[in-house]
């Protein structure tokens, strides 16, 4: 398995994807991703929202945990640790976020697949990186007491929390059998639209420092570059439906009192 983490093709892949980021970044502002609340039968078949979430976000996942049992690296401690913070974010995101879903949204296959994609290239981006390409010797034991992995684990917790309370606040806005739009004003919604995409950004700005690491911080770039054209869309639509209500509320999109 180690020549699929050969330096000049890992880093190739990392500077590739830091480009994308960019490109997507530009691109989403054009085009408009079809799921959740912007659902379009445009985008071809659909599947129902619970499979293609677990669809989409279980090879990220998978993956991790097949790069850490087959790694040599696999029983080193504070890689380990890493590596199961990432898991635990997945394995909520695969199999327990899906499940509390409300509704009987669909989300398009074109979107599941892209996903599907995304999320394999950004295991084998972390997973490769903490198991076979990080320096040796850079994760002993020892960096698990470093101001890098402390705060960025700190940074990690606190924006999945975010995450997941955010989730929790719009998934109780109806009440079973409405099919409405309410606006969400609990939690970090009281600053931003994309309040789930803050808590979910900010966990992979903890993880891009817990790790000091190029492949985290371009996971935190194409996290950016994927929810904030998203959040942007979801803002507009917002005040498209709810007029002055919604814009009067002073909202940004992404990041508090800034973006």
């Amino acid at each position: 398995m180690e020549h699929l983490f050969n330096p000049g093709l890992f880093d190739t892949v990392v500077a590739t994807m830091a480009i994308l980021a960019v490109v997507v970044f530009v691109a989403l502002h054009k085009v408009e991703a079809a799921y959740g609340m912007t659902y379009s039968a445009k985008w071809g078949p659909s599947v129902n929202n619970k499979a293609g979430w677990i669809a989409m976000e279980a090879p990220a996942f998978l993956a991790m945990l097949a790069i850490w049992i087959l790694s040599p690296r696999r029983e080193e401690f504070a890689p380990a640790v890493m590596a199961a913070l990432y898991l635990i974010h997945y394995f909520q995101r695969s199999f327990i976020f899906p499940l509390l879903m409300r509704g009987k949204s669909r989300m398009p296959w074109a979107i599941a697949i892209m996903g599907m994609a995304f999320n394999i290239v950004n295991a084998y981006m972390i997973g490769g990186w903490l198991f076979f390409v990080a320096p040796e010797g850079m994760y002993s034991n020892g960096w698990l007491r470093s101001p890098q992995f402390i705060i960025g684990s700190m940074v990690f917790f606190a924006g999945m929390a975010i995450n997941m309370h955010s989730d929790h606040v719009v998934r109780h806005l109806r009440k079973p059998g409405d099919t409405r739009h309410y606006i969400p004003r609990k939690g970090m919604f009281r600053y931003v639209t994309g309040a789930n995409y803050f808590g979910e950004l900010t966990e992979w700005l903890g993880y891009a420092l817990l790790t000091w690491s190029i492949p985290g911080l371009v996971f935190a770039l194409w996290t950016f570059a994927n929810l904030a054209p998203r959040a942007r869309t979801l803002h507009a639509r917002y005040i498209k439906e709810f007029g002055s209500e919604y814009s009067a509320l002073g909202r940004k999109y992404i990041i508090p009192f800034i973006y």
